[in-house]
């Protein structure tokens, strides 16, 4: 129904805001402690910039580590850039918030896991065609494989989604 508030969109854009936040923090003060950010993304995601052999590489997604060696990371309200070496070459990366499907900062064994855009468009797809009758699910994704250790606190928003 199109006068549904939509509980599950808002919770992700709010999420996102904590990656948004998180990045923006690290791009005015560097990394503290043992802190560092796995990030994966779908690369072919509108508006992700990559180079064209990285995206054949990973013609799905890419995890990118920022650690130790990362540069000119600067945050954007819709996108993060950021520049990294690969194979000893620097190359700039352009990532758009909605392209992140995994957050994770292991040194405080925290994790965001994000629908990705083929499973938003099947969400909705669903959504179309569920019929009042048929009951929800709740139950929650299991993490995708790469995903941070046993122990580690994962969000997934499966749980607040509408199926």
């Amino acid at each position: 129904m199109d006068d549904e508030l939509r509980y599950d969109r808002m919770v992700e854009s709010a999420l996102r805001g904590v990656v948004r936040e998180a990045l923006a923090q690290v791009a005015e003060k560097g990394l503290t402690g043992d802190h560092h950010f796995y990030l994966t993304f779908v690369t072919n995601h509108r508006g992700v910039a990559i180079p064209e052999y990285l995206r054949q590489k990973y013609p799905q997604e890419m995890t990118i580590v920022l650690q130790h060696q990362f540069f000119g990371l600067e945050v954007c309200e819709d996108r993060f850039s950021v520049s990294l070496s690969f194979s000893s070459k620097t190359e700039r990366l352009v990532i758009p918030l909605a392209a992140i499907t995994t957050f994770a900062d292991p040194s405080v064994n925290f994790a965001l896991q994000f629908q990705s855009a083929k499973e938003a468009a099947e969400a909705e797809d669903a959504d179309a065609a569920e019929t009042p009758d048929e009951p929800a699910e709740t139950a929650a994704k299991a993490p995708a494989e790469g995903a941070p250790a046993d122990g580690a606190k994962v969000v997934a928003l499966d749980a607040f989604r509408k199926k």
